[in-house]
């Protein structure tokens, strides 16, 4: 079973690969539903080869295309073949022609906002030419295996973490409507994230609808986010091929510590993506309740109980994502590239692919010309002097 990981930019997809994902999806320019990812331009696609080596790129194209935007398409075509996509992602059947065309060797996977929740729909996109259908979300285990029995020769893609979308399949037009932003072009405002006070309604004056709320608002929108960890064996048992992580907006440590937490749990059922390892997977998976999140769920796969409640928090999190180990510049001296404010004195901890952490209270924070300082933010010019053994490329976090 693939790992397939998310990356909003190249830093993410370097970390990505890095902490265990078998396959990566992206996006670029104005041609996936995360058009405020960074995404990635033509100069980045030859350091992207190189960090793929064999293993799997796919590229994101699942907006639902206008005339124009299947123009424009076309005339990308040179700057999209620059990079070694292995698959492309589509929503809109009518981009497949094109892509067919101009990219023969590359297979197509059918995006979830196609909303393909049944054997017969996945039959006739197989038939079209999709090698690979990424399942609607609103699809149970059960359903899951139906569609694998009566389609054995098609790869069956699942969502197994990350946040959920309101509308059926993420088709929505809620941002469309109030902000403007369109979700099915990219731009989704998340407005069902949004606080809400309960109005009247029209047929009922006077009368209110009663729902969980908080102090001065509801959150009657806002889904919980799906997390699958413990249920990986019965998702391959039902014919799923590839399990995908949502987030190409997240953090890099998101990607980070969530990739590895999937790949720790994926070698400890014995998949056949990579070798067993002897890596207890529980302290890769403590860290899925330390990084930001909502409230989590099992999402549709073993019923509707669970995602018909919304999530009544916010964002929870437990651990602050500082900064990454850089180049060592010294005996135990290295270059610290700073994401949020590190002060001598607290409690850090470093990560790395297979270090679950290590913690070093006895840090030194050292300026280019050798004064030691207390602390140090994001863009300051800073070294670190570990009181541990660390490596470049050590993630640093707060507890």
């Amino acid at each position: 079973m693939e790992l397939l990981s998310p990356a909003g930019n190249l830093e993410k997809l370097k970390y990505a690969y890095a902490y265990g994902a078998d396959a990566v999806y992206i996006g670029i320019k104005d041609f996936s539903l995360r058009v405020k990812a960074d995404n990635f331009h033509t100069d980045e696609a030859a350091v992207i080869s190189g960090l793929k080596g064999d293993r799997k790129l796919y590229c994101a194209l699942n907006i639902y295309f206008h005339n124009a935007d299947l123009a424009r398409l076309e005339s990308e075509l040179d700057y999209i073949a620059d990079y070694p996509f292995d698959a492309f992602i589509v929503s809109d059947v009518g981009a497949v022609p094109l892509l067919k065309r101009c990219f023969p060797n590359a297979k197509l996977h059918l995006s979830t906002q196609a909303n393909c929740t049944n054997a017969e729909a996945a039959r006739v996109y197989q038939d079209m030419g999709f090698s690979r259908i990424v399942l609607g979300r609103e699809v149970s285990i059960d359903e899951i295996a139906v569609i694998k029995a009566k389609n054995p020769g098609l790869e069956l893609e699942a969502f197994v973490h990350g946040a959920m979308c309101l509308a059926y399949s993420g088709r929505c037009f809620l941002s469309a409507w109030m902000a403007g932003r369109s979700g099915n072009q990219g731009e989704c405002a998340h407005s069902c994230r949004w606080n809400y006070r309960v109005l009247e309604e029209s047929e009922r004056p006077g009368e209110y609808f009663p729902i969980a709320a908080g102090e001065n608002f509801t959150t009657i929108l806002s889904s919980r986010d799906l997390c699958m960890i413990d249920h990986l064996g019965e998702l391959k048992s039902a014919g799923v091929d590839s399990i995908k992580i949502e987030g190409r907006m997240k953090s890099l440590y998101y990607t980070a510590v969530v990739t590895r937490a999937y790949r720790k749990q994926l070698d400890a059922v014995c998949t056949n993506s990579t070798p067993c390892t002897n890596d207890d997977p529980a302290a890769y998976r403590a860290d899925l309740f330390h990084v930001s999140h909502r409230e989590y769920c099992t999402g549709f796969y073993f019923g509707k109980s669970e995602v018909e409640r919304p999530t009544e928090t916010d964002y929870l999190m437990g651990h602050v994502f500082l900064g990454i180990i850089g180049r060592q510049v010294s005996d135990y001296l290295y270059e610290l590239d700073i994401r949020n404010q590190i002060a001598t004195g607290q409690t850090i901890e470093y990560i790395g692919p297979d270090l679950p952490h290590i913690e070093d209270s006895n840090f030194e924070l050292i300026e280019e010309n050798g004064n030691s300082v207390k602390k140090a933010d994001h863009e300051h010019i800073i070294r670190i002097k570990p009181g541990v053994p660390v490596q470049p490329g050590y993630i640093i976090r707060r507890v």
